[in-house]
């Protein structure tokens, strides 16, 4: 099969053949239909993640099933997927009681093995982990909720419990802030998105932010002016010590922080404003992903119309105009996100 393959890190991605996978007796091997471009992708080209070379990235994805296990009881060659960037066991005590996106024992395609960006990848654990797409929601749309749209439900809905009429900030107006834009607005709360890029914020305008603030003014001090103290809820969908600052310290008395954006660094530990934290006391909440149980509920409202994840995608591209974006995705991230369809030549 063809597929995206890096061969050092911060090197060139190059689009080769490459073995066909295997099916895992508990797994399916599923037939690529689309696959998001994500900055978390980036994060393992740049060696911020521990990966095996040479290495095929990509873990937000949909498709059909190709292949099935012997093992696997609810699933069938033809069926339409997706599942959660976070493979659970199936078997410990996190998974058996819904919580499979912290599994101890987790897999994540394009992290831990041979990712989506491919022709074809595979799910193991296939009966705990693999999620159905029903009729009308397309490809596209169910590939952007493997990581950024879910991890921005769970985080806004399970994480912060945003309610109507309170204050977001979003730092960050990606494809996972873009996601928190729309869902926020949809519990009826009162946005203001941050981002650097004048695109990406008359993007989230357009999904219904009330404000958008450019990245590099104070964005404390003016999310305090608007909202007159300070957002009951802040997200940092990018991931740096700045703007995870920025998020925290835009908060009112009591507010909640979520955080999104992944924070590498040489030691593993990120600075952030501590002292704020326990003035005010303020709750910082991490979020990673959702588990294939909580499913229903997101793919519900995405099938009645009241979320449209489809609307956040800016483009389709095949695998060989993915390995030119992805080394650059750091420095030219385009609002929205980018989906690749490895049928595509």
């Amino acid at each position: 099969m063809r597929a995206m393959v890096m061969d050092s890190i911060r090197g060139p991605v190059t689009v080769r053949e490459v073995a066909d996978p295997s099916v895992p007796a508990d797994g399916v091997v599923v037939s690529v239909r689309a696959t998001g471009l994500c900055r978390s992708d980036w994060h393992a080209w740049a060696g911020h993640d521990d990966i095996a070379l040479p290495h095929t990235p990509g873990h937000e994805f949909s498709g059909v099933i190709s292949e099935v296990g012997a093992e696997v009881a609810g699933w069938q060659v033809g069926d339409r997927v997706t599942t959660p960037f976070v493979i659970g066991c199936g078997r410990c005590e996190w998974c058996a009681r819904g919580d499979a996106q912290v599994c101890p024992h987790q897999q994540q395609p394009g992290f831990t093995y041979a990712g989506s960006f491919a022709e074809r990848v595979v799910v193991p654990a296939a009966d705990v982990n693999l999620v159905g797409i029903p009729d009308g929601v397309s490809f596209e749309a169910a590939a952007a909720l493997g990581c950024r749209f879910a991890t921005a439900y769970r985080a806004l809905i399970a994480r912060a419990t945003l309610s109507g009429g309170e204050w977001i900030t979003i730092v960050g107006a990606g494809g996972v802030g873009l996601s928190a834009v729309m869902i926020a607005r949809a519990l009826g709360a009162r946005v203001i998105a941050v981002d650097r890029s004048p695109g990406a914020l008359q993007t989230a305008s357009e999904l219904g932010a009330e404000h958008v603030v450019a990245d590099g003014q104070d964005v404390p001090a003016v999310v305090h002016e608007l909202t007159g103290g300070g957002s009951h809820v802040s997200v940092d969908a990018v991931g740096s010590e700045q703007t995870a600052s920025d998020a925290i310290l835009s908060l009112r008395r009591r507010g909640r922080h979520v955080q999104i954006g992944l924070l590498p660094s040489a030691s593993g530990r990120s600075a952030a404003p501590l002292a704020r934290v326990i003035a005010w006391e303020l709750d910082l909440l991490g979020s990673h992903g959702m588990a294939a149980v909580d499913y229903p509920g997101m793919m519900a409202l995405i099938g009645d119309g009241s979320l449209r994840p489809q609307d956040l995608v800016q483009r389709v591209v095949g695998l060989e105009e993915g390995a030119r974006l992805l080394p650059a995705m750091d420095t030219a991230a385009a609002a929205g996100m980018t989906m690749i369809d490895p049928r595509l030549v």
